[in-house]
């Protein structure tokens, strides 16, 4: 399974979540999506998640602190105390054993992020 993590700022379009998205699926296709708690009900995600026709799970504070990320943002860590929203949601909605298949994915406004993780379990 091979979840898309994503980050965006508030005034993200949907437009700006399914370019990231295609930029970070560009060798791989993903299952789900997932988000932060907090921005899994922003009509940009609720729309993108509508388009790309994938389940949207939404992620915990605490899980998204308990993840391993490898990019650094300063806005995500003094809001969410992640570096990186977008690949901590991927992480964590992955579950147990999870890596990332690549850094995130920036929108080409910069308004959003898109990582992707795999799976440490079977399907």
């Amino acid at each position: 399974m091979i979840v898309a993590g994503f980050g965006f700022r508030g005034a993200a379009s949907h437009h700006a979540l399914l370019d990231a998205f295609e930029r970070a699926c560009a060798t791989h296709c993903a299952d789900r999506l997932a988000t932060a708690e907090g921005k899994a009900g922003a009509d940009a995600m609720q729309t993108a998640a509508q388009h790309l026709a994938l389940p949207l799970i939404a992620v915990s504070d605490a899980d998204l602190t308990s993840q391993t990320v490898i990019s650094r943002s300063e806005t995500s860590m003094a809001q969410y105390r992640t570096s990186s929203v977008a690949e901590a949601a991927a992480l964590a909605a992955a579950g147990p054993g999870a890596r990332l298949l690549a850094p995130r994915a920036v929108s080409g406004d910069r308004m959003a992020t898109c990582a992707l993780a795999e799976s440490g379990q079977s399907t």
